[in-house]
């Protein structure tokens, strides 16, 4: 199921997708919560995040995804229609 946004088709509702051509962010998301459906710009364009935890991942990422998470935690609890939440799930 393909859904179309304001001229950007995204695979479906609560499905991130990459945007190397946008400016400043890396990531969008059609997020879709009851009726209400937004779409979200997240990520910073070239950072380079911790990604998913990894075995024998170094002490300074380890810092880096703990730091983010304290940081933004407040809006990550918001749940899917923040930008955070979803940089979260995707990127740390």
């Amino acid at each position: 199921m393909t859904v179309t946004y304001r001229g950007e088709v995204f695979a479906g509702y609560n499905k991130p997708k990459r945007t190397p051509k946008h400016a400043t962010k890396s990531h969008v998301v059609l997020a879709k919560e009851g009726d209400t459906v937004k779409m979200i710009r997240f990520g910073e364009q070239g950072a380079s995040t911790a990604g998913k935890p990894k075995e024998g991942e170094s002490d300074k990422m380890k810092a880096k995804r703990k730091s983010f998470k304290a940081r933004h935690g407040k809006n990550i609890k918001k749940g899917k229609m923040s930008a955070a939440y979803w940089a979260d799930k995707v990127k740390w």
